[in-house]
This record gives structure tokens, C-alpha cells and sequence, in this order.
């Protein structure tokens, strides 16, 4: 039994009750604090889920943060065969940094599919290139970052001038940043929060999202993406060899596979939403005379329909 229609309540709750307990912790700081906050929260919804879920690819590993870890079982229902059985990709605390410093665009964010959907790895790198519909069967991996930008303008109707890239802002993208800006094309750099920016390149408000982020994250994005009937590649990059390691005892063959959003959730029955911790692609968390007002955004891959829902709390 797959269907996710019954739990999707319960993944917004999920998402919203991390984005709450995270939020006490806005601007004071201690990211280790907001993130362990918003996975207790979340974990605790998850043990009253009438499903047999299990963690596909989550966050923690690569800097021993709390976590939703790769393969932990979730739910009431383990081992029942007349409930849902059900991957999950999650972030309970995406953009840590930016929520202990009151920063844009930290969200609890979640992407769930029938057992076997997700794609499975160690919490671990992905070259990513999304963007949206027109982009499909012009960009790819493969190719040069000027075969990509200049395809980009072709496919938009726009000069390479115009182009806007989100990167993310790290050492190793010094010369992805550097083609860019050699290519005309301007660069938007962000500190954290590349779910958002893939989202934001798909739905037109810039032109691509481009280079290596976390590969959870990664097959997130790819699920709002393949509902949203968008264009995502994403291949998976390792600074370590044990994480490579473990990916070729997962993937085998595939670890240097580049992965179409089709393939990173190989499901039309997914699911996906994310709840604003800090304001910025989504609202964030308000508290006010002792409750709290969660602004989530939910996407269903079997209709596209995505919606933007807010709901009310008793603290």
C-alpha cells in the first residue's frame, strides 16, 4: 500500500512543528541548538504516523549535527502491511546558520514517496543544475557553463547579459562563479538555502540554479521540481572517500550517474512541503500573543498543484 493521500496532513504538521521549535532559536546564534530543536519536533510527529516510513537520504552526517539519519524507520505502523509504506528526504532545519542568525529563507522541509521512489545515498555532495521547463533537452551537466548559459538565453528569449545564476557562495565555486561572470551572466549569491533557490530558478524569478550543494537537499529539490513538471540534473560529488565508499555500497555503478529529477523520485504519487522558519521565499514563523502562525508551502506531484497554506498554533 502506497498512497500518500491520508499522511500528507501529517507531513505538514511535521514540517510546521520544526519550523516552530527551530524558530524559538531565530537570531540567537546556536544553530546546533535550532537544528536539534526542530528534529525533535519533527521526530516526535512522525512516532504518531499511522505508516511504515524510513529515511531514504537525510541530513547530519557530513558535520555530526542532530538528524533524521539515512535508514532510521519512522512512524506507528513498521512492518504493518496495510499502511502506506513510504521514503522520506528531509531537512527538519534547512539553512542552520541563517536561522541563528535571523537570515532569509530557513525552512523545515520534507519530500515524501512511495517505498523505493527516492533515491538512497550517504549524506553527501550533489552538482546540481536546475531550471525550469524550457531548459529541458537544451542544459545539462555535460556541458561547458557557456554551452549552458548560452542555451539557457536561447531557450528563455533572453541575452546571456540578462541571465540571473544563484550560486552558492563557497571557495569551491570560485571558478563556476568566474565562468558565469565570464560568460556576461550575473551571479546571485546566496549563504545557504538551495532548495529555495532551485525552486525560485523553476519558477522563473531567476534563470538557474548552478553548482554543489548537499545531496539530500538535492533530491528534494528534485521532487518539487518533477512535480512542477521543471528541469533539475543532479550528480553526486565527494571531498571524502568514505562517504564515496558508502555510496558505491549503495548505488554501485551509479555513484557518477547524472540524475534527471524523473529519477532522483521515480514516483508521480510524491509529495512535498516546506515551512518558513526565517522570512524570505517563504514567510517565517510569527509569534504572537502565545501562538504561533506557520506559512507552508505544499506541492503534490500527482496534480503539480502547489499551494501556499498558514495555519495557527497554541503554544
Amino acid at each position: 500500500m502506497s498512497n500518500l493521500s491520508t499522511l500528507k496532513p501529517y507531513f505538514l504538521k511535521a514540517t510546521e512543528e520544526a519550523a516552530i521549535a527551530s524558530a524559538k532559536w531565530r537570531g540567537k546564534g546556536d544553530r546546533k541548538a535550532a537544528d536539534a530543536a526542530a528534529v525533535k519536533a519533527m521526530r516526535k510527529v512522525f512516532d504518531d504516523v499511522p505508516f511504515d516510513g524510513k529515511v531514504a537520504i537525510g541530513e547530519g552526517e557530513r558535520d555530526e549535527a542532530p538528524m533524521l539519519y539515512i535508514g532510521e524507520q519512522l512512524g506507528n505502523e513498521i512492518n504493518n502491511p496495510n499502511v502506506p509504506k513510504v521514503d522520506i528526504a528531509v531537512d527538519p532545519l534547512e539553512c542552520t546558520n541563517h536561522c541563528a542568525h535571523d537570515l532569509p529563507d530557513a525552512i523545515s522541509v520534507l519530500a515524501a514517496a512511495p517505498k523505493g521512489s527516492l533515491m538512497g545515498a550517504p549524506d553527501t555532495y550533489m552538482n546540481k543544475l536546475c531550471g525550469n521547463k524550457a531548459l529541458k533537452g537544451h542544459v545539462s551537466l555535460t556541458q561547458s557553463v557557456s554551452e549552458n548559459l548560452s542555451a539557457t538565453a536561447q531557450a528563455l528569449n533572453k541575452d546571456v547579459h540578462d541571465l540571473q545564476v544563484i550560486v552558492l557562495d563557497r571557495d569551491r565555486h570560485q571558478d563556476l562563479i568566474a565562468d558565469i561572470h565570464s560568460a556576461g551572466a550575473n551571479t546571485v549569491l546566496i549563504k545557504d538555502g538551495d532548495v529555495a533557490g532551485g525552486l525560485r530558478a523553476v519558477e522563473g524569478e531567476v534563470d538557474l540554479l548552478y553548482g554543489i550543494g548537499a545531496a539530500p537537499e538535492g533530491v528534494i529539490t528534485a521532487t518539487a521540481v518533477k512535480a512542477l513538471d521543471g528541469f533539475f540534473e543532479g550528480q553526486l560529488h565527494f571531498y571524502d572517500a568514505e562517504f564515496e565508499q558508502r555510496a558505491s555500497q549503495m548505488l554501485g555503478d551509479d555513484i557518477h550517474k547524472i540524475w534527471s529529477a524523473d529519477e532522483l523520485c521515480t514516483s508521480q504519487d510524491a509529495f512535498f512541503v516546506a515551512s518558513g522558519i526565517c522570512s524570505g521565499w517563504l514567510p517565517g514563523v510569527k509569534f504572537h500573543d502565545n501562538k504561533a502562525i506557520v506559512s507552508s508551502r505544499v506541492i503534490f506531484g500527482e496534480t503539480g498543484e502547489s499551494k501556499l497554506i498558514t495555519n495557527e498554533y497554541d503554544l
